[in-house]
């Protein structure tokens, strides 16, 4: 869309998104794990419906970057799957040095 979007969003614990029920211990403490507020919505990694890889997680009053989507699973709304993002907050030394 040309338009810009946003969801509210909420941050799963990341011990339950790495049980055998969802990814399996595939998340690692670089990640958050999150999911669409609303029943049935999610953000999507698939171009054909938008591609929302890269996209900011943000939280905060003030609009802090927290992180940047990363991966989803095919369906993005499945409940067991949830969408990931790359902590930004993980990688504030890396990010800071590399915008010097």
């Amino acid at each position: 869309s040309p338009t810009l979007q946003e969801m509210e969003v909420e941050v799963l614990d990341t011990r339950m998104c790495n049980n055998s029920r969802f990814w399996k211990g595939e998340i690692t403490p670089t990640m958050i794990c999150f999911q669409g507020r609303h029943r049935g919505s999610a953000p999507t990694k698939v171009r054909s419906r938008g591609g929302d890889s890269g996209s900011p997680l943000v939280c905060g009053k003030r609009a802090a970057v927290a992180g940047v989507m990363s991966f989803s699973s095919k369906n993005a709304t499945n409940p067991f799957k949830p969408p990931v993002a790359t902590s930004a907050v993980k990688h504030k030394k890396w990010i800071w040095k590399t915008l010097r």
